[in-house]
């Protein structure tokens, strides 16, 4: 069975991106899910030339998690039994489509193709959904209130694991065409793997013919935010992306000062972070709208092994540093994306932040950290505005 998983940051855009890709494929079974209030998964199915029909699920913790595992799992695997070609899969808003992927990825439903994971958008909204500082819930998308993630949030997870961007624009407020055009640049610029389109024939496979399984789709690569993808195709767009790599490790206390200053006019940032008081940890960066975090996913790849240290004394430390970052080893990467963005004033502002070589001589893990990253742990996620 051919699936193509859509989600959405709200209903409307799905229901007119699922509405296009069943008119482009008539013979597809339509199937929708919404996540209300109390729990109650509701479950719509429509095939051709038959009734639609509904099912219902209450679900005892109304969470994602949830939704996928008792309800959107067995549906999927009862509609290829029955014999359906193709699935057109509607998730819930603010679902991400890479949890759902993955769900289907275990060796039971090696027959399940993947023909795309699509993220329908109206592109007049986009830019506005990224800096609101709201909740999902406090902005209306999502009936969950203990959600705390934003507009801006699901919407670049999205853009970063899906292959194709299906452009809706639901007839609620009159278009402005100078958002959407906005929109449409700022799209370009934070998924330039994907296709955009506003034409369901246009949204292409995720891959050539093979299973669902983790990492099935090119775009996948792109979460890897150790390796942030260069954008910048259009260069009449007023959006760019900086990115920057270097090989010493941060000063706490200066980044912490220049976190604030890059992210005012940043409306991505993603990277990987040495951070001198934690330089066995790799630190996640990322940044949506006005929220950024860090997140301490714990060991660098080569510290599993040998536990290399920064030795103390030696006559050109920074060399070795760099030779160890050259050869795999820590080193930070912040890619940056905003209007106007000065790739030189970001690149020294970023470069000032690495120790100095004085510093790197004298010892640096007992300097202050602002974050409170917890080195004791594997994953410790701290909000940093």
């Amino acid at each position: 069975m051919h699936l193509t998983v859509v989600s959405s940051l709200d209903a409307l855009c799905r229901q007119q991106a699922c509405d296009k890709l069943a008119a482009a494929y008539p013979e597809a079974v339509l199937m929708l899910h919404d996540l209300l209030e109390d729990g109650l998964l509701v479950r719509r199915t429509i095939r051709p030339g038959v009734p639609p029909q509904r099912g219902e699920t209450r679900l005892e913790h109304p969470c994602p998690s949830c939704a996928i595992r008792l309800d959107m799992e067995p549906s999927v695997q009862r509609a290829g039994k029955a014999g359906v070609d193709h699935l057109i899969l509607g998730l819930p808003p603010a679902l991400p489509a890479a949890a759902v992927v993955r769900a289907l990825s275990s060796g039971a439903r090696r027959s399940l193709v993947l023909n795309a994971v699509v993220l329908a958008c109206s592109p007049g909204a986009v830019e506005d959904q990224i800096w609101d500082r709201h909740t999902l819930f406090e902005s209306g998308y999502l009936a969950l209130p203990d959600d705390e993630r934003t507009p801006g949030e699901f919407l670049m997870e999205e853009l970063a694991s899906i292959d194709s961007v299906l452009l809706a624009d639901p007839d609620v407020v009159p278009a402005d065409p100078h958002a959407s055009a906005r929109g449409l640049q700022l799209l370009r610029e934070l998924a330039p793997h994907a296709r955009i389109t506003e034409r369901a024939t246009d949204v292409g496979p995720a891959h050539s013919g093979g299973p669902v399984h983790p990492g099935v789709t090119a775009s996948e690569r792109n979460t890897d935010v150790g390796g942030p993808s260069c954008a910048g195709i259009a260069k009449d767009s007023p959006f760019t992306t900086v990115v920057h790599r270097f090989h010493r490790p941060l000063h706490p206390g200066r980044f912490h000062h220049a976190l604030r200053s890059l992210a005012q006019g940043c409306c991505r940032l993603r990277g990987q972070l040495w951070m001198a008081p934690a330089p066995e940890c790799r630190i996640l960066l990322r940044g949506a709208g006005p929220r950024i975090w860090l997140e301490n996913v714990g060991p660098w790849p080569a510290y599993l092994h040998d536990h290399p240290q920064v030795p103390s004394g030696v006559e050109d430390p920074v060399t070795t540093v760099r030779a160890r970052a050259e050869a795999g080893h820590p080193s930070t990467v912040i890619s940056a994306t905003g209007e106007g963005l000065d790739a030189a004033e970001i690149i020294r502002l970023l470069t000032d932040c690495q120790l100095t070589e004085a510093e790197m001589k004298s010892g640096f893990t007992a300097l202050a950290d602002p974050f409170g990253l917890d080195t004791t742990h594997d994953i410790d996620s701290r909000r940093a505005s």
